[in-house]
This record gives structure tokens, C-alpha cells and sequence, in this order.
């Protein structure tokens, strides 16, 4: 048996298994698994489309989800377009359109192959990116209002807005009482909406 560096020799003794035969029961679950499944790939409507780094020097596998189940249907090592256009070369030109919406990120490696091999489908910001994009407008708002108190000279509201930072992030129920005052403060100090359009 070769030893795994990872584990205690004494282990398998005690299990009375080896390596070897573990990897084959988990081979055996795992094909069990996937005939009591079927085609992960059928019935695709809503799919995301997103990347996992799974080793230290930017390693990558591209995993594709189904929205309306839940479960991961496909991954593969790689982060670009090919590997994007290997998940579609496997679901096939008519199961492809049927795919109604892909969430990402937004990256344009898997937006230009989404666009180039699946045009029906609408492009969606998964959740994770919207709450990150909106948190980064909300911090542009707060970094203004504080370079306009500092501009005023009001060093005591410039240096509350600067530690508004963290309060004004967090969910309302998980404020504390000062919390809950200062981001309260800052919404009335910025009104309904003072972030500059481009």
C-alpha cells in the first residue's frame, strides 16, 4: 500500500482498509450516483457559471451550477473561454438552446463565450457581485462626503465619516446601538441618492 504522508500508518490497521480500496468504494458510490441521476446536463434553464481557485498559484476549475436544482453538473480545470466552450461542447447545440439565463461574475471569459454559443440566453450578475458592487458605491458615497467635510473644514464629521466605514456595511440587525446612529447619520447626511452618474 503506499503510504499517504498525510495519515498515520496505524490507521488503516485500525480500519482495516487500504488506501486503494477506499478510492474504489468511493468510485463504486460515485457511479451509483450518476445512474440513479441520469444526464446531469439535461433539463438545463438557469445555470452560473463561476471559478474555484483549489491550489495556491492560481490554479483554477470552472464550475457550472443549475439554479432551479442546486447541484453542481460539471466542472473542469481551467479559467478562459475554452474551458467555457468545453461545457457547452458537452451540453450539446440543442440543449444549449434551451438555456434561458447564465449568472457570473461577469468576467469577459465567460460573457464573450456565453454570447458566441448561447445568444438567447440572458447574461445575469450573480448575488455575491451585486452586493459587492453595491457596497463598492456605497463606500464612494462615504469617501465623498467625507472629502467634502474636509474640504469644509469640519474635522469632527470628516472623522466620523471616515469611521463610518464598517457601519454603514453591515446588515441593520447586526448594528450596534452607536452603529445604528452613525449609519442613520449618514443616510440622512447624503439623502436619497448624492452619487455622481457617468
Amino acid at each position: 500500500m503506499a503510504r499517504n504522508a498525510d495519515v498515520d500508518d496505524g490507521d488503516h490497521r485500525l480500519m482495516r482498509v487500504s488506501w486503494p480500496a477506499v478510492g474504489q468504494i468511493i468510485a463504486r458510490v460515485v457511479c451509483k450516483l450518476e445512474i440513479k441521476r441520469g444526464d446531469q446536463l439535461d433539463g438545463l434553464r438557469r445555470i452560473g457559471i463561476d471559478e474555484l481557485s483549489y491550489r495556491v498559484g492560481q490554479r483554477y476549475i470552472t464550475v457550472v451550477v443549475d439554479h432551479d436544482s442546486g447541484r453542481l453538473v460539471w466542472a473542469q480545470e481551467g479559467r478562459d473561454r475554452a474551458t467555457v466552450r468545453a461545457f457547452f461542447d458537452a451540453l450539446g447545440t440543442e440543449r444549449t438552446s434551451r438555456i434561458e439565463a447564465v449568472s457570473s461574475d461577469l468576467g469577459g471569459w465567460i460573457t464573450h463565450q456565453v454570447a458566441a454559443s448561447c445568444p438567447q440566453a440572458a447574461l445575469c450578475i450573480d448575488p455575491f457581485h451585486v452586493v459587492a458592487l453595491a457596497t463598492d458605491a456605497l463606500d464612494e458615497v462615504r469617501r465623498e462626503v467625507w472629502n467634502d467635510a474636509r474640504r469644509s473644514g469640519d474635522q469632527k464629521q470628516a472623522k466620523w465619516y471616515k469611521n463610518a466605514r464598517y457601519a454603514i456595511w453591515k446588515n441593520p440587525e447586526n448594528l450596534t446601538e452607536r452603529q445604528a446612529q452613525s449609519s442613520l447619520r449618514f443616510s440622512r447626511r447624503t439623502g436619497p441618492c448624492t452619487a455622481r452618474t457617468s
